[in-house]
């Protein structure tokens, strides 16, 4: 059993839409120097991806639609992203990440018109999400203690 602590503050991150509830395992053409582990996600040299539940992620971004054809692909997808924000996946592998959401939203059947449009997007407005650092910021609340 963990240490009895009362903390009368607590810090949390918002904008998750999703956790994820089993292992979700999937081969990727990404191919690191060495294995990959994070809290919640494994990538090893053969590019074999597990991301393991309890994984919170936000679901698509900006204007797009949450569909069952674009779950699985921004999973995939903003894990990825999260080992290079952790400095763990090199920075040059981002647009293989970005290729990767295509492909696997074109294998879960979204329209290929549609598939094109989410790669040009995050081509061209997701290069910061990857930059080591960038995260959410932690919140606290109750913000002030008596």
């Amino acid at each position: 059993m963990a240490d009895k602590v009362s903390t009368k503050q607590i810090q949390y991150k918002s904008g998750f839409k999703y956790q994820l509830s089993k292992d979700c395992g999937i081969q990727t053409s990404i191919y690191p120097t060495k294995n990959l582990y994070s809290q919640f996600i494994e990538l090893d040299t053969s590019g074999f991806l597990i991301i393991k539940s309890g994984y919170c992620w936000d679901g698509p971004s900006g204007p797009a639609i949450d569909t069952h054809t674009f779950m699985r692909g921004s999973l995939v997808h903003d894990a990825l992203y999260q080992l290079m924000r952790e400095g763990l996946l090199e920075q040059k592998w981002r647009i293989q990440a970005d290729i990767e959401l295509r492909r696997i939203c074109l294998e879960d059947n979204m329209c290929k018109i549609r598939a094109e449009w989410v790669y040009e997007a995050v081509q061209t407005f997701a290069k910061r999400c990857a930059e080591i650092g960038h995260s959410r910021k932690t919140k606290i609340a109750p913000r002030r203690v008596k």
